[in-house]
Order: C-alpha cells, then structure tokens, then sequence
C-alpha cells in the first residue's frame, strides 16, 4: 500500500492594511500497489487538483461542487477572533497584528489602550475596526 500526501496553500491580502488570509488543505490517501507509472501520476495529479479546487472554492466564496449555489462574492461575515464581533466588511475587525502595531505606536506617545477604546466607542482596544485601526495607525505614523 502507497500513501499519498498532497497539499495546497495559499495565502491573499484581506481588507485593511497588515493583514492577510490564509487557505490550506490537506489530504493523504492510500493508494493500491502495484499501479502503473501512468496510473501513478494520474492518481497524484487526480489528489493534488482535488485539494487545490476545494482551497480555490474556499477563497471565492464557492462551496463544494455540487452542493448548493456559490455565495455572491463578499457575502460571508468575516470570523470573529477572541470576543471581538463581527459585522459588515467595513466593520471588521482589526486583525491581531494591527492592533500590536497601534499599541506599540500608542505606548510610545502614552496613551493607554483604554483611551484609545474610549476615544472609538468601544469597550475594549481589541472591539476596533479594521477602518478604525488603520486610521489611527496612519494618523500616528505621519505625526
């Protein structure tokens, strides 16, 4: 028995500066022995375009081939990380390494996180936008 392991990953800019998504699957499968070298490739190439299609579905938006329809682009939530909520696509939320790099630009100018929340109307830093982060993080580099 062959075993087979293919895997696919890809990795898009998402909405908002510094941050990015990444799509990865895997899979291994077993193969019979005694396959020829043409059945060999075929299996391997069958495998590797099975696990690119299914991550090329995922970053469109699509679902598997023959369940339902595709969702129109931009349609799904974005995921919520940590207890910070998600909401439309210009209210998603910054991503973990925005709000590092706004904390590390706001210690320097002693503000604390809980200014900065209380400055955006929100709770807690890590409840910031995408749009809200950005913003100040552009305010704070050209200042």
């Amino acid at each position: 028995m062959l075993k087979l392991n293919a895997s696919y990953s890809k990795k898009v800019p998402a909405d908002g500066e510094y941050t990015s998504q990444s799509y990865h699957a895997s899979i291994e499968v077993e193969l019979p022995d005694g396959l020829s070298q043409e059945q060999l490739n075929g299996k391997i190439h069958e495998t590797f375009a099975m696990v690119r299609d299914s991550v090329e579905a995922e970053l469109h938006g699509k679902g598997p081939a023959g369940h339902g329809t595709p969702e129109p682009q931009g349609s799904r939530d974005p995921v919520p990380q940590g207890n910070r909520s998600a909401g439309a696509d210009n209210a998603a939320p910054a991503s973990p390494k925005q709000i590092s790099y706004l904390l590390s630009l706001a210690s320097r100018r002693g503000i604390t996180p809980q200014q900065i929340a209380a400055q955006n109307n929100v709770s807690a830093i890590d409840q910031l936008t995408r749009r809200q982060c950005s913003a100040l993080i552009e305010q704070w580099r050209a200042a």
